[in-house]
């Protein structure tokens, strides 16, 4: 369980933003959000004042939520006429998560209190949220070496002739009895995530998931992931998965090949670990997030690739980076248009990636911790293509 202290600093570091905004409090409804700031993860709406002790409201369960929180005042959520009471009946100005709170729900917290202002708050609640603790870069190291030791078991379990979805399969079966959690959660709306991509062929296809690779999935409904095709000689075969321990998420790629691999396949590839080794040197505080994917999109073209950087041509992603810990998708992101600035503890994950037509999809992916040397590696075991 996550200590007091621990859930004070959390709580902290947000209301010197809630202060510096002039904002009057905070409300928070979506469930890792009232997670991280309160050590719980049940259905609760919890109200963080801009000073002063925090209320958590549970509808279920209030029993579990005593005993896993290190709040102290945790009570039942209250009736329709006792909630305004909470706010003392003024006219607050009240911080709310836009980006993921639907309109209904804002439309009842604004019916239960008439005379507030709701405001978006999402950018600060992802700010402090990117930075983590040493005891959430403990977590996230603690999954990368759990999720590495899955992916070194590859070689003993992938065969010639099986389909995509027996090594998904396969794969994921060994990752659930080492303790993965199986709930990939993503913050972005209209985006879901099986859990993985375990790709050969299928690599190279096209999807509606923010991500370089898709894969073609099982069905129209499930456009993602392995497809029923079968693994064959000489064509890559990319495993990109994520492990959840304790609640917190690590991202990596690693690829296969039984045989050999296209000249051209290995050539995208190495310039894969090119990009991502420079920007594992630059992930140093106060580097900027917009600079390094601009970097890393003028090697992949200068290196003959550029068409096919981050996904197929015509469809690519516009990130080389995501932000990483208790979602798949956190901040800070490096891509076009973020143009903010490292900071010491951030987790990123770095997955340069190439997606040639007809011939598969390659590339590499590790998750980083931001630091004042550049990128401590999380996931630590070798980059290099394994040939069978």
């Amino acid at each position: 369980m996550i200590t007091r202290d621990e859930v004070q600093s959390r709580i902290s570091r947000m209301q010197t933003l809630l202060c510096d905004k002039n904002i009057d409090g905070a409300l928070f409804i979506f469930p890792i959000d009232v997670y991280y700031f309160s050590g719980t993860r049940q259905n609760a709406t919890l109200w963080i004042p801009a000073s002063g002790e925090p209320v958590l409201m549970v509808r279920k369960s209030l029993s579990r939520a005593r005993v896993e929180s290190s709040l102290t005042d945790i009570r039942p959520f209250p009736s329709s006429k006792e909630f305004p009471a909470l706010f003392g009946g003024q006219a607050l100005k009240i911080g709310f998560t836009f980006d993921v709170a639907p309109v209904q729900q804002l439309n009842y917290y604004t019916k239960l209190l008439p005379e507030c202002k709701f405001v978006d708050v999402s950018a600060e609640n992802r700010e402090v949220r990117s930075v983590k603790s040493a005891y959430e870069l403990q977590q996230i190291k603690a999954c990368g070496n759990e999720l590495s030791s899955i992916f070194l078991q590859v070689p003993g379990f992938l065969k010639e002739g099986m389909r995509e979805i027996d090594l998904s399969a396969e794969f994921e079966y060994r990752l659930r009895k080492a303790g993965h959690e199986g709930i990939v959660r993503m913050r972005a709306y209209n985006q879901e995530l099986a859990g993985g991509l375990a790709v050969s062929a299928g690599g190279a296809s096209y999807g509606f998931l923010d991500g370089p690779v898709t894969g073609k999935g099982l069905s129209c409904a499930s456009p993602q992931g392995a497809s029923r095709d079968a693994i064959v000689r000489n064509i890559p075969i990319l495993l990109d998965y994520a492990g959840v321990f304790n609640g917190y998420v690590t991202d990596m790629t690693r690829m296969f090949v039984i045989g050999t691999l296209d000249p051209e396949l290995q050539q995208a590839f190495n310039l894969a670990l090119d990009i991502q080794n420079f920007v594992q040197r630059e992930l140093k505080p106060g580097v900027i997030c917009e600079e390094l994917f601009f970097k890393a999109l003028e090697m992949a073209e200068k290196g003959g690739f550029g068409s096919s950087f981050m996904g197929m041509p015509g469809e690519q992603a516009r990130f080389v980076g995501h932000g990483i810990g208790l979602e798949l998708d956190e901040y800070p992101v490096i891509a076009q248009g973020f143009k903010v600035p490292l900071q010491v503890g951030q987790t990123i994950a770095v997955e340069p990636k190439f997606s040639i037509p007809g011939k598969g999809a390659v590339g590499i992916e590790n998750t980083f911790a931001v630091t004042p040397d550049g990128g401590l590696k999380l996931t630590d075991i070798p980059d290099e293509v394994v040939f069978l």
